[in-house]
């Protein structure tokens, strides 16, 4: 036997927190809202923007696969949530833009999020500021 200790390991643990975090959240967001994961992450991304973003910088930003990213674009865009464009310059390239519709959802999901964040933070009580330095540390360094 290894002396190896998995639960130990923080890449290890980093990614079981990341799963438990998404799959709590996303049963939020997809009873009230009806979205996936990925729809969410995209609709997400294309909020910090009034421009539009192509398909590209999105997958690279959001870390997920191209396929993921058109799959959930074109659920957003049947649903009104996005409206797809193609690039002015690179007509082979698409590019998303929130809707009226996906500005008003968005709307509505900020608040929860941020509430879900609160209460996720909220078990680290005198920790919580240390906790986001860190995480900020590891995050930049990447």
């Amino acid at each position: 036997m290894s002396d190896f200790k998995l639960d130990s390991f923080l890449p290890y643990q980093l990614s079981v927190l990341a799963a438990q975090v998404s799959r709590e959240f996303s049963a939020i967001y997809r009873e009230r809202f009806g979205i996936s994961v990925s729809e969410w992450r995209v609709v997400a991304h294309l909020s910090q923007t009034d421009e539009p973003v192509s398909v590209r910088e999105i997958f690279q930003k959001v870390d997920m696969d191209k396929s993921k990213v058109s799959r959930a674009a074109a659920k957003l865009e049947s649903r009104g949530f996005v409206v797809k464009t193609q690039n002015k310059t690179d007509g082979r390239l698409v590019e998303l833009k929130l809707s009226a519709a996906g500005r008003e959802l968005i709307r509505e999901m900020a608040p929860i999020a941020r509430e879900y964040e609160k209460q996720i933070l909220s078990q680290l009580g005198e920790q919580e500021s240390e906790f986001s330095a860190a995480l900020e540390t590891l995050l930049a360094g990447k």
